[in-house]
């Protein structure tokens, strides 16, 4: 049985010309994918008979906010209204401030793809509250989940 702790998903997001590590900044990551379904009952059919149809997923992300350059805010509020690269792995490495993913395997998939980055709440809270920000991107086509590649 292959049952782990969650607490080393990598995520970073590409913003001018490199991918931005945000991983030490996500409290939460979740990747919903899901598929239009297509109903092909035909005539005789005793039940509905579907198949999937265009990918319609979406990623979940807890950030903590902040606002030093290079980081959440910055990186985001720069990117709000625009198409954006992705990749996340469910497994990463700390070094320091930054990570290094594990192996790229089967056990380790890269997920990647591009979301609409069509909403932020930069300001959010109460007093006395750590500043997060809870957003939901929708995926822009098809994700893919590769067993070797780069993080």
């Amino acid at each position: 049985m292959a049952i782990f702790y969650q607490n080393n998903a990598g995520f970073k997001i590409y913003s001018g010309s490199a991918y931005v590590d945000l991983t030490d900044h996500v409290q939460m990551v979740t990747i919903n994918r899901q598929f239009d379904e297509l109903d092909v009952t035909s005539m005789g059919q005793l039940g509905h008979a579907v198949i999937a149809g265009l990918e319609a997923s979406t990623i979940s992300i807890d950030f903590l906010n902040d606002t030093a350059t290079g980081q959440v805010l910055q990186i985001l509020n720069g990117l709000v209204a625009t198409v954006a690269a992705f990749k996340i792995v469910q497994t990463a490495t700390a070094i320091g401030n930054l990570t290094s993913s594990a192996t790229i395997s089967a056990t380790n998939p890269l997920y990647t793809g591009s979301v609409l980055v069509n909403k932020l709440t930069p300001v959010a809270g109460k007093i006395g509250d750590v500043a997060v920000q809870s957003l939901t991107f929708t995926v822009s086509g098809a994700m893919t989940v590769a067993t070797s590649g780069t993080w």
